[in-house]
């Protein structure tokens, strides 16, 4: 295993070079900090090698890039195809600052129909999935995901609800009252009959929707000659909504799944846009802001975010790119290994197909010029906040606590952390606040701080240049005491105190030393930028304090249940759905869980009973 250079002389890249292999791999760029500042890829590891460290045409990137090299780690591969592979991997761990890099770790959401029940349910699922059932996406968003189930469920009438809702109903719930269910739980619909309307929810999911509407003819027709009206009005409605929801989404002149890429670029700013076709139909499409070197070109950024995208996702059949690829064929290859089918791609499209490309690239370049000026102004911000507060730099980190709680009662405290592209959410985090006396929030502010700043002195995490506390001038002493006990005084505290009235962008700013507070103008654009920061400090600390209240209303009863442990608890939440549902079912139906025998179940009915009479 090669360890890190810390060397701080330029890298011998001569000597380098000499010995370096001419087959395909991966190279590791690394600073004087051993840090990864680049990831490439080579046919020929020399060749390619030679040309970074050459003396030709540079770019100032390349420049820039190379006189912080000081060491260079060599993988060697058996293909091209396995560089590419191993490169991206490797860009995803890293993410080296002189790469493209793709941030987006969110998983796709899927509707899934549990096709292996007897009565199956269509749900929203998201992550890793399940081997049995029938899974159809992905969908661009949540959002896309629940209006397609809500168009489901109004049309085919499916259940959507929980496996432990279903299996204890002993009457109808409100979905079915208001047609949106069957109601296969208490037997209204027999096996027969809710297995053809789970095969219609599927053929319309594979986007066999004008077949659906041809079988649905035929039965509307054959329902009629019965005289079975009411089921033939049923037939109808269907036939009427599928051919309104087929005219929404359907794309002119396509069957298949296919992607399509537009991209563009200023300076390191960079905007992604991809259009979701799946079975023919237009599912959405989503955004991506990448941060990339400013000498990048748009074909580059489709090449680097194509891999990285599709390393761990489905991949359609086609992709549909805004520019020519120099190394279209080796990427086609390296998806068609990773979908296990054949994957095409193409810029040079006609018809329909260009249209909706060149409308993909419109927004990709509005997107980006709209993203460019948002920074601009939140740039503004920090300079103006800089100048307010007398300070010789400009802040690039700032970050902010605010503490929730209910009368005292499950107290949290919130940290979010913003710098000179806005929010940055990976690095908020919550504190649960223990050991202190209810309402006590400078004690609880304190503990907070300690335990953040305790993991900056490891230098675990970087430190703001202004730390922000959503309170007066009490809040930020208890909070400069804390970072003294911590021997990190030096760090800038201010406290934002509502001013007179309680009124929004009436601010009042304290520091420890100052009795009387500093006032911004209510035109500042700091102003703007600090009410920002304490709102999502405000908004973050509510969210984590209405979990744990939640958290608690759930286990509290239960934990004071004798007998009843974490895990027997969690099996008893996880079988019947909630609490709610524990303490309606009978002392029989607690009996079927796991590990819940006749004694406990009485004591856990009579707990629930007695606590609701």
């Amino acid at each position: 295993m090669n360890t890190p250079d810390t060397n701080p002389l330029p890298f011998d890249a001569p000597s380098f070079l000499a010995t370096l292999t001419q087959r395909p791999g991966v190279y590791r760029m690394l600073d004087e900090e051993g840090e990864v500042i680049y990831v490439g890829k080579a046919k020929n590891l020399k060749k390619r090698l030679a040309s970074h460290f050459g003396q030709g045409d540079a770019s100032s990137k390349q420049r820039a890039m190379i006189t912080r090299v000081r060491n260079v780690h060599v993988t060697v591969t058996h293909t091209e195809r396995e560089a590419l592979l191993l490169e991206n991997q490797l860009i995803k761990a890293h993410k080296p600052r002189y790469n493209i890099n793709l941030r987006d770790d969110k998983s796709y959401p899927y509707i899934t129909v549990s096709t292996h029940q007897e009565f199956p349910r269509v749900s929203f699922h998201r992550g890793a999935r399940p081997k049995q059932g029938r899974h159809f996406g992905p969908f661009a968003s949540a959002g896309a995901v629940r209006e397609s189930l809500k168009l489901l469920q109004k049309i085919f009438q499916v259940r959507q609800c929980r496996d432990s809702f279903f299996r204890n109903r002993s009457r109808p719930c409100l979905q079915h009252q208001i047609q949106r269910c069957t109601a296969p739980c208490v037997g209204l619909i027999d096996a027969a009959g809710y297995a053809e309307d789970v095969a219609d929810t599927v053929l319309f999911l594979e986007g066999k929707g004008e077949r659906l509407i041809g079988q649905l003819i035929e039965r509307m027709q054959k329902a009629s000659e019965r005289q079975h009206f009411e089921l033939a009005a049923r037939y109808r409605d269907q036939i009427a909504s599928l051919r309104t929801v087929l005219a929404t989404q359907a794309v002119a002149g396509e069957s298949g799944d296919l992607d399509i890429i537009a991209a563009a670029s200023h300076g390191a700013m960079a905007c992604v846009q991809v259009v979701f076709i799946r079975t023919g139909q237009l599912v959405g499409d989503r955004t991506f802001f990448l941060q990339a070197p400013g000498d990048t070109d748009a074909a580059d950024l489709i090449e680097a975010f194509i891999p990285q995208y599709y390393l761990d996702r489905p991949v359609p059949r086609e992709l549909i790119v805004s520019h020519e690829l120099r190394n279209e064929t080796l990427l086609a290859e390296f998806l068609t290994v990773q979908a296990q089918h054949p994957v095409g791609i193409s810029s040079r499209v006609r018809g329909e197909r260009l249209k909706r490309l060149q409308l993909a690239m419109t927004n990709a370049e509005s997107l980006l010029k709209s993203r460019l000026s948002s920074r601009m102004d939140l740039r503004d911000r920090f300079d103006d906040l800089g100048r307010a507060l007398g300070l010789t730099q400009t802040p690039n980190r700032l970050e902010c606590f605010d503490i929730s709680h209910l009368q005292g009662d499950q107290t949290v405290a919130s940290c979010v952390v913003f710098d000179r592209d806005g929010p940055l959410k990976s690095a908020y985090r919550r504190f649960n606040i223990e050991g202190v006396q209810p309402g006590d929030d400078y004690a609880a502010l304190a503990q907070a701080v300690d335990r953040r700043y305790q993991r900056i002195r490891r230098g675990e995490v970087e430190a703001p240049d202004i730390l922000f506390i959503d309170g007066g001038k009490g809040q930020v002493r208890a909070v400069q005491d804390a970072l003294d006990a911590l021997g990190m005084g030096e760090i800038a505290v201010l406290g934002v105190a509502k001013g007179p009235d309680r009124r929004a962008g009436m601010e009042v700013l304290f520091r420890p030393d100052q009795v009387i507070g500093i006032e911004l103008p209510a035109s500042s654009p700091a102003r703007l930028l600090i009410q920002h920061i304490r709102d999502e400090a405000h908004r973050f600390a509510i969210t984590g304090h209405r979990q744990r209240r939640r958290s608690g209303a759930t286990t509290s009863i239960l934990e004071s249940i004798e007998g009843l442990g974490p895990k027997r608890r969690q099996t008893l939440l996880q079988h019947f759905g909630g609490l709610r549902e524990i303490g309606r079912a009978g002392v029989d139906a607690l009996c079927g869980v796991q590990g819940i025998n006749r004694q406990l179940a009485q004591r856990i009915y009579e707990t629930l009973n007695e606590r609701d009479s």
